[in-house]
């Protein structure tokens, strides 16, 4: 209290002053007493460490920092288990508390001017990497880390050098090298991506991007570079996904809203036409994908797409001729495409003609060797091929090969009572009356039952003596039938039967 008086300090603030002390008295014994602790904490880190149990290393560590803040070899000891992790950025730290703690620790020098020559940033490097050479001039590591710090100065130089130059190829060939010294090194990588975009080749430019959005605190370009590219390839959803996280480290960047906006839009559209298809409502998916190729107009892939589904949509419809023509469309945008070929193959068999079917199938099959779907379309094909130059019923009947039962027998009665026997006078005309009549009778006998036209639309003829068991005998005309309506002799009386 003396000593208040003497410094004249008011009460209140004299006794704050001494309870300080005794506080700062007290916190002294703690940590004096927690030593054993901070030991602890140390060699459980040390073996969980060895037995790769990085987490929980990491734990002990942190622990041990805590409780002594001023011991440099617990920072380097935590340092050792962010690498471990692969967390350099975090490791960094520690090692240069761990050199302000002690400068002469040469270890720490060294660690830390590796991971500044990974980083790319060599002067830092070659500062430490000669504060190790001017303690030990003969360190065989440091003096190799720092020949490397000295090559990827020129090597920088001579990738953007020949960038300039708009030598793109001769820079990548340089930046193989420099990322291989210093794979951590953002600039570096984007450079190259740059120059795989002006290369035509954006697959490479995201594997580039790609690690730099970990590479940067805020790498918002990266991120907004990545959404276009997976946006030019088709890839909506991975680039809305990029875009989104270009918005969680500004919501208010007005370049990243502007394409998210953009890619949001589409996504949504394409995903509800797939719907769509899947629901089996074709019409309006085919007015989705429409939608689609007005919002992005200029991005071949989703005008390709679009082109694809809407050919498929109206091969779903069995609208043959709209599919023929948009898939003939589709097929010109995107001629390599197995799945364009494969539906307008199925609209032309719709639309009976098989030798075009059976072309666009071998093709597709150039494309796609390994599709089951594709191998048997192409057999089917050439099976209605074979059996159309023999009798195609749905020819005979004058029909489409989507029409129902009651089309088929409205053009059946039309067609009988046409070519009915008793319409012709002469010999001749009767017989080839009978021929045709019998035709058009089998065309209505197969197509009218469910079991025989799914048997024809296969590419089988349910009356072709082949296909019959025992390979059975013939019908009138070389044609095998079920029945004769001529058989009994006597003049054919043509009945129309409500079926």
């Amino acid at each position: 209290m003396d000593s208040c008086r003497q410094t004249g300090l008011s009460g209140v603030l004299c006794s704050l002053s001494l309870l300080c002390v005794i506080l700062d008295i007290q916190l002294d014994g703690v940590l004096g007493a927690t030593h054993v602790e901070i030991e602890h904490h140390l060699e459980m880190g040390r073996k969980l460490l060895a037995a790769g149990q990085l987490a929980e290393a990491l734990s002990h560590y942190h622990s041990a920092v805590e409780g002594d803040s001023k011991n440099y070899l617990t920072y380097y000891k935590r340092a050792a288990v962010f690498l471990a992790m692969g967390k350099s950025k975090s490791a960094l730290p520690d090692l240069t508390r761990a050199i302000q703690l002690k400068p002469d620790f040469l270890a720490a020098r060294l660690q830390r001017g590796n991971i500044l020559l990974k980083q790319g940033n060599t002067q830092e490097a070659v500062d430490d990497f000669e504060a190790v050479l001017l303690r030990s001039p003969d360190h065989e590591e440091a003096q190799e880390q720092e020949m490397k710090a000295s090559e990827l100065v020129e090597l920088r130089e001579e990738a953007h050098a020949a960038y300039h130059q708009g030598d793109y190829s001769t820079t990548i060939n340089v930046l193989e090298r420099v990322i291989e010294i210093s794979p951590w090194d953002p600039e570096m990588r984007e450079l190259r991506a740059e120059c795989y975009i002006r290369m035509g080749d954006p697959q490479k430019a995201i594997q580039d991007l790609t690690p730099t959005t970990r590479l940067r605190n805020d790498n918002r370009a990266a991120f907004l570079k990545l959404s276009m590219l997976h946006y030019s390839l088709g890839e909506h959803h991975e680039s809305l996904n990029h875009i989104r996280e270009c918005l969680k480290l500004d919501q208010d960047d007005k370049e990243c809203f502007s394409h998210y906006k953009q890619v949001k839009k589409l996504s949504k559209q394409l995903d509800a036409a797939e719907e769509l298809i899947q629901m089996e409502r074709y019409e309006e998916a085919i007015e989705k994908y429409e939608s689609v190729m007005k919002t992005e107009p200029n991005v071949a892939f989703y005008t390709n797409l679009a082109k694809e589904r809407v050919c498929f949509c109206y091969l779903k419809l069995k609208l043959a001729h709209e599919a023929i023509d948009v898939c003939s469309e589709a097929h010109q945008r995107d001629p390599r495409n197995a799945n364009i070929l494969r539906d307008r193959a199925e609209a032309y068999i719709l639309n009976q003609d098989y030798e075009k079917a059976v072309e666009d199938y071998q093709e597709a099959q150039e494309f796609d060797s390994d599709s089951h779907e594709i191998r048997e379309g192409l057999e089917r094909a050439q099976k209605l091929l074979k059996i159309s130059r023999k009798r195609d019923y749905y020819k005979i009947l004058g029909v489409g090969r989507s029409a129902n039962k009651q089309e088929i027998i409205k053009a059946y009665r039309k067609l009988a009572q046409q070519w009915h026997p008793d319409n012709f006078q002469s010999e001749t005309e009767k017989k080839e009356a009978e021929k045709r009549f019998i035709d058009i009778a089998a065309a209505k006998e197969v197509l009218t039952d469910p079991e025989m036209r799914q048997k024809f639309d296969a590419g089988e003829d349910p009356l072709d003596p082949e296909n019959q068991q025992g390979g059975g005998g013939g019908g009138r005309g070389g044609w095998p039938f079920p029945f004769d309506p001529f058989q009994s002799g006597g003049s054919f009386h043509f009945r129309f039967h409500h079926n």
